[in-house]
C-alpha cells in the first residue's frame, strides 16, 4: 500500500493543483460538520490518492483502535492504561467501563465539583484573605499549562471571571514577573501536577507560596491542586475540597477537559466550559460515525499523512487567521510532536517509514511578514493549514476582519498558483526595466506555487467551535499514529533529559564535582560556575 501511493505521489508530482480545481472539486475534497467546513481541495491528492490513503485505514485496523480507545481498553499498551480523554466531555453520560467499572460517574461528580468552586470564586464565595480573588495564577508544565493557557487566551471575549496567568517555566523569570502584578492577597494559585512531584511545578508553587506567606497568614488557603496525591497536597497544606484529581488513563497533553481546565473554567465560567466540551463531543460523536470519506478529522489525518509519509515533506505549518488562537500552534506542537515522534512501532521494531512532522506557526497576518518568504520561495515545501471565522467579536470593526479573510485566502491562492517566469517578467517590463537587468529583477519574483494547504472555516470563534477544533486534532493525531503503528499516548522522550538535569543540579551548585562528565558538559560547567551559576 505505501509503495503504491508512493508511486502515484512520484507519477503525479509536476501536475499542477490549479488544473486539478474543477467547479466540483472544492465541494468533492471538503467536508462539514455543522458549520465547521474543512477544505483540502488545495493539495495534490485526486480520488485515486484519496482511496489508496482510505485503504491505509483499512489495512491498519483503525476503525478497531478507534472504537478500543472510545471503549476503554488499554490502548496505551507500554503503560498498560486506556486513553479516555474523550470520557471527560461524555455529557450526556453514556457509560463507558474500564476494568468492570463504570467511570462516567466520577467524571461527573468531578466536572460538578470544579463547576461548583468556580462558582464561588466567580461570585466572590470564596475569598483571598484580603478580598474577593482578582487573580488566578495556574501553575503546571506541559499539558498541565498549554491547553489551558492557549484555551483561555482564545477564549478572551467569554473571559468575564478574574485575571488568569500562568507559569510553566522553571526559568525564574516567568514566575517573578507574573507575580509582581498580582496581589499576594487575592489570588488564588492553582498547582497542575498529578503526581504532585513535577519538579518545574513544584519548585514554582513553592516559590509563589513564599511570596503569597509574606502577606497572608495562611497562603496554603488561597491554594488549589490539581492531583491525585492526596497525600501530598495535604502535606503542602490544600484542604482536599479544593483538590481535583484524574486518572491515569487521562493522559497530560489531553487533559484540559476536565481538572487541567480549572483555570479557564473559572475565566469563562461553568456554563462556557460546558458548551467547550460540548463542541469537543461533537467531533468525537462524528469521529466515530461518519464514513471515512467524510471523516473531518480522519481526513486531515490522511493529508497529514499524504505531505510526511508520502511526499516527504518534513515540516507542517499551522496558520490561524486569529490573533486569539496565537498559542494553538505551540498546542499542536506538543499534541503532535510528543504524540507521534516516536522511532519505534508498538512491538519495538524500528519504524519503516518516518514519524510525525515538525509542527510550528504563527497567527497570520503577523507570519506574512515573517517566514512566508520561506514558505513561499524557499527551496523546502512546507504544508500549510490555514484556519479563519467568518467574523470576529469586534462587530465594529468588521471591516477590518474581513481584511483578515482576504489575506488568509490570498495566501493559500498564492502558495497554490504562484507567478511564472513571464508574469515576473511582464512585471518588470511594466516598471521599464530591459535586457538582462530585467531579466535579473524577474527571476527574484518568481515564486513556484503548487504548493499545497488546507483551510478550516467556521462562523465565529466560540467555545464550541475551539472545542470541535480541539478534538479535530486530537482525533487526527491517534488516526495518524494508529496507521503508522506506534503509541501516540506515552512520551519516554522527555524522561532521560529530566534524568541528566537532577545529576546535574548538585554540580551547578558546588556540591559535587563535574567528574564523569564529558568534556564539553564539564567544560560548559566550569564556565558558568565561574560566572555566577
Amino acid at each position: 500500500m505505501w509503495k503504491d501511493l508512493q508511486d502515484h505521489q512520484k507519477a503525479t508530482q509536476g501536475r499542477r493543483i490549479e488544473s486539478m480545481l474543477t467547479p466540483d472539486r472544492a465541494a468533492d475534497f471538503s467536508v462539514q460538520l455543522g458549520d465547521m467546513l474543512f477544505d483540502y481541495s488545495k493539495t495534490n491528492i485526486d480520488a485515486k490518492a484519496r482511496d489508496m490513503l482510505i485503504g491505509l485505514l483499512d489495512a491498519t485496523g483503525v476503525a478497531a483502535k478507534r472504537e478500543a480507545m472510545f471503549s476503554g481498553q488499554k490502548i496505551n499498551e507500554t503503560e498498560g492504561r486506556a486513553v479516555l480523554h474523550t470520557a471527560l466531555r461524555n455529557l450526556d453520560g453514556a457509560p463507558v467501563i474500564v476494568e468492570g467499572v463504570n467511570v462516567i460517574p466520577d467524571v461527573r461528580a468531578t466536572l460538578d465539583r470544579m463547576a461548583a468552586f468556580a462558582d464561588q470564586v466567580r461570585q466572590g464565595r470564596f475569598r483571598g484573605q484580603g478580598g474577593p480573588i482578582t487573580d488566578v495564577v495556574n501553575i503546571g508544565i506541559g499539558g498541565s499549562d498549554l491547553g489551558p493557557a492557549m484555551a483561555v487566551r482564545a477564549l478572551a471575549p467569554y473571559h468575564d471571571g478574574p485575571r488568569t496567568h500562568f507559569v510553566s517555566n522553571v526559568d525564574p523569570a516567568d514566575i517573578a514577573q507574573v507575580l509582581r502584578g498580582c496581589d499576594p492577597a487575592t489570588t488564588l494559585v492553582i498547582v497542575a501536577s498529578k503526581t504532585f512531584t513535577t519538579i518545574e511545578t513544584m519548585t514554582n508553587a513553592r516559590t509563589a507560596k513564599a511570596w503569597m506567606g509574606q502577606a497572608v497568614a495562611d497562603p496554603a488557603v488561597q491554594f488549589a491542586a490539581l492531583s491525585t496525591d492526596l497525600d501530598k497536597t495535604g502535606a503542602f497544606g490544600i484542604d482536599p475540597a479544593r483538590v481535583f484529581g484524574f486518572e491515569d488513563w487521562v493522559g497530560g497533553r489531553y487533559s484540559m477537559w476536565g481538572p487541567i481546565g480549572l483555570s479557564l473554567m473559572i475565566a469563562i465560567g461553568p456554563d462556557a466550559f460546558r458548551a467547550f466540551l460540548r463542541g469537543a463531543q461533537s467531533m468525537d460523536d462524528h469521529f466515530r460515525a461518519a464514513d471515512w470519506h467524510e471523516n473531518m478529522p480522519a481526513l486531515l489525518a490522511l493529508v497529514g499523512i499524504w505531505h510526511n509519509q508520502v511526499c516527504g515533506y518534513a515540516t507542517r505549518a499551522v496558520l490561524p487567521y486569529d490573533q486569539r488562537l496565537g498559542r494553538l500552534p505551540a498546542y499542536l506542537q506538543q499534541l503532535e510532536m510528543e504524540s507521534n515522534g516516536k522511532r519505534v512501532s508498538m512491538d519495538g521494531a524500528d519504524l519503516t517509514c518516518e514519524s510525525g512532522p515538525v509542527v510550528w506557526g504563527e497567527p497570520g497576518t503577523n507570519g506574512q511578514h515573517a517566514f512566508y518568504q520561506l514558505i513561499h520561495q524557499g527551496t523546502r515545501i512546507v504544508p500549510c493549514e490555514f484556519m479563519v471565522a467568518a467574523r470576529g467579536h469586534e462587530e465594529d470593526l468588521h471591516h477590518q476582519h474581513q481584511l483578515l479573510i482576504a489575506n488568509c485566502l490570498a495566501q493559500s491562492e498564492a502558495l497554490m498558483k504562484g507567478r511564472s517566469l513571464d508574469e515576473a517578467r511582464a512585471i518588470m517590463a511594466r516598471k521599464g526595466l530591459t535586457g538582462a537587468e530585467l531579466d535579473r529583477q524577474a527571476r527574484h519574483r518568481v515564486f513556484p506555487g503548487n504548493r499545497p494547504s488546507t483551510t478550516l472555516l467556521y462562523p465565529q470563534l466560540t467555545p464550541e467551535i475551539l472545542g470541535q477544533i480541539v478534538a479535530l486534532y486530537e482525533h487526527r493525531v491517534f488516526v495518524e499514529g494508529a496507521i503508522l503503528g506506534i503509541n501516540s499516548y506515552d512520551q519516554w522522550g522527555v524522561e532521560l533529559g529530566k534524568e541528566l538535569a537532577t545529576a546535574l543540579q548538585p554540580v551547578i551548585e558546588g556540591k559535587t564535582d563535574a567528574a564523569g562528565k564529558d568534556g564539553s558538559t564539564a567544560g560548559l560547567v566550569d564556565f558558568l560556575r565561574r560566572n555566577g551559576a
